[in-house]
């Protein structure tokens, strides 16, 4: 319970600082603001390994894309991936939901590192401009697109079905997909106690090739990423 507690404490404040100082990017060039994300991604690392002794293992870096044009579609257990993966990839740009983009000062962070949002299980007009955003963002820069195909944080042990839009977006971008595994949620999960002297692993996977059928690639992208959940749970 202390571990938990200096956790929560120390990695809260860390950010609250580090909104704080960086405060001042968003009337700066964004990648000013960029390399704040970085360095909360750098803090939470910090945390997780002093406080809760967490090792963190990255796999299969042989398959990371480099050069080309590609999204991530990551497994989502915790807040640690969409930290985590910010220090490894060329500032991704997380999809998200809408009501995150209204919060005060994060919200603002958000749309200054060009987020994308998305208003689920609804029709809107917003969402009918969402894959033209998108397409514009890859087309336009060097940055990938983070897409977390189960929609929200599961339980480590959950296998929810994913959902259609991760492969509307393959078909829509028409690029190479970068599946990842993370078991954060053994760790960091997102109701309950933390867990300290664990592994977190975080599996790069081979990419899936575009022009598969949509159905196809759901399916593909599901199955590799659970079988290699089940190998590091």
């Amino acid at each position: 319970m202390i571990r938990n507690f200096l956790f929560s404490f120390s990695f809260f404040s860390g950010i609250i600082f580090i909104s704080i100082i960086f405060l001042p990017s968003l009337l700066l060039p964004q990648k000013i603001t960029l390399f704040g994300g970085k360095l909360m991604g750098y803090w939470s690392q910090y945390c997780l390994k002093i406080i809760l002794s967490t090792k963190i293992i990255i796999k299969g870096k042989d398959n990371m894309i480099n050069n080309e044009k590609f999204f991530i579609a990551s497994s989502h257990q915790s807040m640690f991936e969409t930290f985590f993966l910010q220090t490894i990839f060329n500032s991704p740009v997380f999809i998200l939901k809408n009501e995150l983009m209204r919060i005060p000062v994060f919200g603002w962070y958000l749309k200054k590192i060009g987020s994308i949002s998305i208003k689920r299980d609804k029709i809107s007009k917003d969402n009918l401009n969402f894959f033209k955003d998108i397409s514009e963002t890859i087309k336009n820069s060097k940055r990938p697109i983070v897409i977390f195909p189960q929609a929200t944080r599961v339980l480590p042990e959950d296998r929810p079905p994913f959902k259609k839009g991760a492969s509307r977006i393959y078909e829509k971008l028409n690029i190479l997909c970068q599946p990842i595994a993370i078991n954060s949620g053994y760790v960091w999960p997102k109701k309950g106690i933390k867990t300290s002297n664990k592994v977190i692993t975080v599996s790069i996977l081979k990419p899936i090739e575009p022009g598969l059928q949509k159905d196809e690639f759901l399916k593909m992208l599901e199955r590799r990423i659970y079988e290699e959940l089940d190998l590091i749970c």
